[in-house]
């Protein structure tokens, strides 16, 4: 999962190399959260005009996700 996001992310930005992902132990619902880091100068360009790149990754993240029986959450920051 990680990598699919880093992947995506990578393809995204201007500056591949600053991309990162950091993950969260599990809640108590069974949730990993994915904290998605990229340069400064790309933020805009993940996020998207009114958060619709941001929304469109964790809809493929969440799709992902299901396939394997698991729940996960994307923060952008």
């Amino acid at each position: 999962m990680q990598e699919l996001l880093v992947s995506i992310a990578q393809g995204l930005v201007e500056n591949p190399d600053a991309v990162s992902v950091t993950m969260d132990e599990p809640m108590e619902d069974g949730t990993v959260v994915y904290h998605l880091h990229v340069a400064e100068e790309d933020m805009g360009r993940v996020i998207g005009k009114q958060g619709r790149i941001a929304r469109a990754i964790r809809v493929v993240m969440r799709a992902a996700a299901t396939r394997e029986n698991s729940k996960v959450a994307v923060e952008i920051g």
